[in-house]
């Protein structure tokens, strides 16, 4: 049998003179490529290609700088929505966005406790505005920057902006104030907060990209890697009024935003809750805000209650505030039975610019006097059942009065059940962990 050859030192190789090649003279390297121009990214991605790390730095600098148009941030977007995007390219774009602006960062006793939530979007969906102050009120640190509407979801900074007074726009000194003072705050993308997501978030609206996974992605967990969160829990929807009008749809989804947040260092876990229906009963800036205080009170709709139990609890589980998510649910529930809740949202408005005299208002009134405290539509009118002619619907609009076209729409829409009134079924479906959790 033949010995094992061992590799023994390797003798020079001979090179011409200016050979540039390994055991030869060295010249100078080989200068960096020029970056690609637009036109060039967009006909790759638009072609199926892969865009490097730098490539997608390139084009989101342009995208902050000024220098990308507005048509080619658009077919940017197309051709991202249309192509995809792989795992490394959707972790990479998310950093680029998140590195466009400034990196929070909290005093070292918080990090245990820094906790968000987000949501993919649905129609009656208030849920953040509960959450983060019942969170807060549980000890949790919560720097929710949040969104706008996008399509035909609503946007929790709209509803928020409704609150007269209320302003989203908080520089980190004043973030971690906010987080001092209160415990939690949500405010908006700006010039310092992840720019270039706020950029593309709205060329997305009107764009028709808005249901794509890697864009999606990115931008969800872009603002939160700014954030230096513990856990987050994102919130993905399924159904007739969510983006993803399937369970499968937003499985797939919710697993992108697991694998790229752990990649990213972030522990990401993915709710999927049902949008068949609106959440709760009340759908529309001020109206979702007066039934948050609502269930701030300790009452609202059970659906509403359910899924901010639900998720607030999973959070605590998550950061090691709980034991379990049984424990950590109830911790949230007691928050909003014992008022703190709502204490702590009544604090976050005054310290937002809400004059606290209004804000005391809004948060100890009845919701009648609630009522007139919020901006209102000079039209309402009460549409009624086809058979049977009992109001089911409460139409509040600015426009001119509903058309009777709009009117039969809006009643036919409408299906009434011929069972006794029953309790709606809770509209969690399934969470989804990082790799290394185990349900609880």
């Amino acid at each position: 049998m033949a010995a094992p050859v061992t590799p023994g030192p390797l003798a020079p190789t001979p090179v011409a003179p200016g050979d540039l090649s390994w055991g030869g003279p060295r010249g100078p390297p080989d200068p960096p490529p020029e970056p690609k121009q637009l036109p060039e990214l967009i006909c790759l991605k638009r072609d199926g290609g892969r865009l490097s790390e730098g490539d997608i730095r390139g084009f989101v600098r342009a995208v902050v700088d000024g220098s990308a148009q507005g048509a080619q941030i658009g077919a940017m977007l197309m051709a991202i929505r249309l192509r995809g995007m792989d795992l490394e390219e959707t972790t990479a774009l998310t950093q680029a966005l998140a590195k466009s602006g400034e990196q929070l960062e909290w005093p070292e006793a918080w990090h245990q406790r820094l906790v968000d939530k987000h949501s993919t979007g649905g129609v009656g969906d208030k849920v953040s505005l509960v959450l983060a102050p019942a969170l807060a009120a549980c000890g949790c640190k919560v720097p929710m920057i949040s969104g706008r509407g996008l399509g035909h979801t609503g946007g929790t900074l709209d509803k928020l902006e409704s609150i007269p007074g209320f302003t989203i726009t908080q520089s980190p000194e004043q973030m971690q104030g906010l987080l001092e003072q209160v415990g939690c705050c949500i405010v908006g993308q700006s010039k310092k907060l992840v720019p270039a997501d706020g950029i593309l978030y709205e060329a997305r609206d009107v764009t028709a990209t808005v249901d794509s996974l890697p864009l999606i992605t990115a931008s969800i967990l872009s603002k939160k890697v700014v954030e230096s969160l513990s856990a987050l829990v994102v919130d993905v929807k399924f159904g007739a009024a969510a983006v993803f009008p399937s369970q499968a749809e937003a499985r797939e989804l919710a697993g992108v935003l697991v694998d790229v947040g752990k990649g990213l260092g972030l522990r990401v876990a993915a709710a999927l809750t049902a949008m068949d229906n609106p959440l709760g009963r009340s759908v529309g800036h001020t109206l979702e805000v007066e039934e948050a205080l609502l269930c701030m009170d300790g009452a609202g709709p059970p659906d509403l209650r359910d899924l901010v139990t639900r998720l607030g609890g999973a959070l605590l589980w998550l950061s090691g505030q709980a034991e379990d998510q049984t424990e950590g649910a109830a911790r949230v529930a007691a928050t909003l039975d014992d008022g703190s809740a709502r204490g702590r949202f009544e604090r976050m408005l005054a310290t937002q610019g809400v004059d606290p005299g209004l804000a005391r208002a809004l948060c100890s009134g009845t919701p009648a006097q609630r009522r007139q405290l919020l901006p209102r539509a000079r039209e309402q009118e009460e549409l009624l059942a086809p058979a049977d002619g009992t109001p089911w619907l409460r139409v509040h609009l600015d426009a001119p009065a509903l058309s009777g076209p709009q009117r039969r729409a809006l009643q036919e829409a409408l299906v009434l059940s011929d069972r006794a009134p029953f309790a709606a079924p809770s509209p969690f479906a399934e969470l989804i962990l990082p790799p290394t959790d185990t349900q609880q």
